[in-house]
Parts: C-alpha cells; structure tokens; sequence
C-alpha cells in the first residue's frame, strides 16, 4: 500500500508544512494532499510545495454546497451532473485536440445563458500539459460512487474505514459496467485516509480527534444536507450522530464533542503508541484500497506511518 500525506487546509494564518512534506517525500510517501475552506485555498500550498520537492505527487479535493453557494457564489446545481460535465469538460482542455465545447446539463462551454453578452467563443489551452492528468473524485453516496468509477481514474472515498468495500464494491462494479470498456479495480486508485495520532495514552488521543469530528457531523453541513453525518449513520452510530448535531447546531459544542463515542474515532483513525498503530494498520492495509494519506501535521505520525507500510 503507498501512503499520501493529508495536511487539510490552513488555520487563521497561512501556514505550509514543508518539512513535514518534505521528511514525507525522503520516506517514500508517493502523494501531498491539500483542501479548500472558507478563505484557504487549495492549490496555492500545492504550488508552493511543487517548488520545494522534486518526486512527490499532489491532489486536492473540492467542497459542498454551504461553502459552494454560501463562499464561491455558485449554484450547487445537481452535483451528479455537474461533475459529469466538469470532468468532460477538463478531460478535453488537457487533451487540447481542439477549442472546448461542451453541450451540458449543468455546465456549457461556451456560455450561452442568463446575462451572455453572445460574445463567447470556443478556445484551447494555450498550456501544453500531460494530456492524462488523472482525475479523481471525492464521493460516498451511491449513484456518486458509481459515476466515480465510470468517469474518474480514482476515488477519495468519504467514509471509508476497514470492511467499507462490502458496501462500496458493488457500487464500483456497476460503474466499472457503465464505462464499457473492461475498466475494473486494477484501472482505478482507491485513496482512503486515516487521522493517525502517535501517544501513548490512548484514550487521550482519541480525546483529541473528537473536536473535529463534532465539527463536521454537528455543525459542516446544513440540518438536512451533512454529508459526514450520512455517513456516521451508515456505520451504525446513528444515534450518536443525531445527538452530536442536536447539541452542535444549539451552540452546545462542548457537550457535542463529549458524545462522539471512542469506537467511532478509533474505527476511522490510527491512534495509540507505534506498536498499536501498526497492529491496527493491517487492517487498513487489507480494507481493498490502494494508497492511504495520513491525516496528521504530527511529524512522529509520518514515521511510524512509514514503518508500518515497510516504506524503508
């Protein structure tokens, strides 16, 4: 299994860990990850980083629609068609066979709707890239994970955890089918991800690791649209679930972080001293996916990370 390093998205103040990334890249990780939110953005860091190391690989990942509508201004649409459309649309930018058209349910090139001026017209990258920069998409509901693996060339599965594939393999089959092309697991990179917290007190570290987790089922996402709280539900914590988001959305956050039970943070985390991180790691290692990044800024995580994948 190769491993990716997840260092999420800024603080208050634009911070880079490039020895991080860089002591990463000596230990063979294969890939940097980096995130967007409301004022931090992506790509910036991953240019950064580009500049300062020389073999590693770097993604990003894409938002939901309070920071869509609520920070870009943009309609969150119909997300299955609307990145059927913008992965189309990127494939033939990088390919650069021609000016880019596309005729969409969500997304046209060139704009022709409300407010054209009727000016547009059809252009081509001037930037001559790697025609085949792959592609992959964050998904977890079902119809998104089969257009996954009928469009994309991996998956950054949200809610992934050991024993997932038996929910999320059939899905990957049917895409798989749709593509029609004898595509199948071996054409397709899973790229799960793991928190991974190095200390010898466990309960501590798993103490540690709520905060954030109360954050995104309680309180990133409307009542009614939570995609991390979808997927809590489905892993059997359900209750816990709507007990977190109750307390967060009532300004009871203390209280919210107190209810995420220890057996939800240690199934989707790596947590304990470097012995027990490696025990659990095979787990990981078997769960069906091909590349996991650390989701840690702790630079003992990398470490033991890279011993219990025998990187070196």
């Amino acid at each position: 299994m190769k491993l990716g390093l997840a260092i999420g998205y800024s603080g208050a103040h634009l911070e880079v860990p490039v020895a991080l990334v860089q002591r990463a890249e000596e230990l063979g990780y294969d890939s940097v990850w980096s995130a967007e939110a409301y004022g931090s953005d992506a790509i910036t860091p991953l240019a950064f980083l580009a500049a300062k190391t020389s073999r590693i690989n770097a993604g990003l990942g894409v938002s939901g629609p309070q920071i869509v509508e609520g920070w870009h201004g943009q309609p969150w649409g119909k997300p299955y068609y609307r990145v059927k459309d913008y992965v189309a649309i990127m494939r033939k930018i990088f390919k650069r066979e021609g000016p880019v058209t596309h005729e969409g349910r969500e997304i046209s090139l060139p704009y022709k709707g409300e407010g054209s001026a009727g000016l547009a017209k059809p252009l081509k990258s001037i930037l001559h890239m790697n025609p085949d920069i792959p592609i992959y998409l964050a998904t977890g509901g079902e119809a998104m994970v089969k257009l996954t693996a009928e469009i994309a060339d991996g998956w950054l599965p949200m809610g992934f955890v050991p024993g997932a594939m038996e929910e999320y393999g059939p899905w990957l089959e049917e895409g798989f089918r749709r593509a029609g092309n004898g595509k199948s697991l071996k054409d397709f990179t899973i790229q799960a991800s793991v928190h991974v917290e190095v200390d010898n007190d466990v309960k501590g570290a798993l103490t540690r690791l709520k905060p954030e987790v109360a954050l995104y089922v309680g309180g990133m996402g409307h009542r009614t649209k939570n995609f991390h709280n979808d997927i809590m539900v489905r892993r059997g914590f359900g209750d816990a679930a709507k007990r977190i988001q109750e307390l967060y959305l009532a300004g009871h956050k203390a209280e919210a972080i107190a209810a995420v039970p220890d057996e939800w943070v240690d199934l989707k985390s790596l947590v304990g001293p470097p012995a027990r991180i490696c025990e659990h790691y095979r787990a990981w290692e078997n769960s069906g996916a091909d590349s996991l990044s650390v989701r840690s800024r702790q630079p003992e995580a990398i470490e033991v990370m890279a011993k219990a994948a025998r990187l070196n």
